[in-house]
């Protein structure tokens, strides 16, 4: 038996850098979230993060969505 060590640290450095870019916009998401509750206990607004929001949550969905894709194709 022998292993590929290139492509098994190649997977494992593609994996580890998706994981982070998923979990960092997860991230900003809930950043964006939190600052438009803070804006709405002042009384002002902030469209702006919400929309960042959405748009990191939107993008976690459609790698998540990408990735099953690829699993199951």
């Amino acid at each position: 038996m022998s292993i590929d060590w290139a492509a098994l640290g190649s997977v494992f450095g593609v994996s580890l850098a998706a994981t982070v870019t998923l979990v960092g916009l997860f991230t900003l998401g809930i950043v964006g979230l939190s600052r438009q509750e803070r804006a709405a206990a002042e009384g002002g607004s902030a469209a702006l993060a919400v929309t960042g929001a959405y748009a990191c949550f939107a993008a976690c969905t459609a790698a998540v969505g990408y990735g099953i894709y690829l699993i199951v194709a």
